[in-house]
């Protein structure tokens, strides 16, 4: 799934590390789902959606394969 977590991360500030932190999950985590090789759970993606205070298709682009 394609999304647009680093252009969040930018415009934030925040370090692959630093939200990892905020979000409970490890940096590992974040760099596998902006680099595309790892989906997220529905609640990690609705929980980063919040965080940035945008819908999750805002962050989450979904493609039919």
């Amino acid at each position: 799934m394609k999304n647009r977590l680093k252009v969040y991360r930018a415009v934030f500030n925040l370090t692959q590390e630093e939200l990892a932190k905020k979000l409970g999950v490890t940096r590992a985590t974040i760099n596998a789902i902006e680099n595309g090789r790892y989906d997220p759970s529905l609640k990690l993606a609705f929980q980063i959606a919040r965080f940035f205070e945008v819908n999750i298709e805002d962050v989450f682009i979904y493609e039919l394969e």
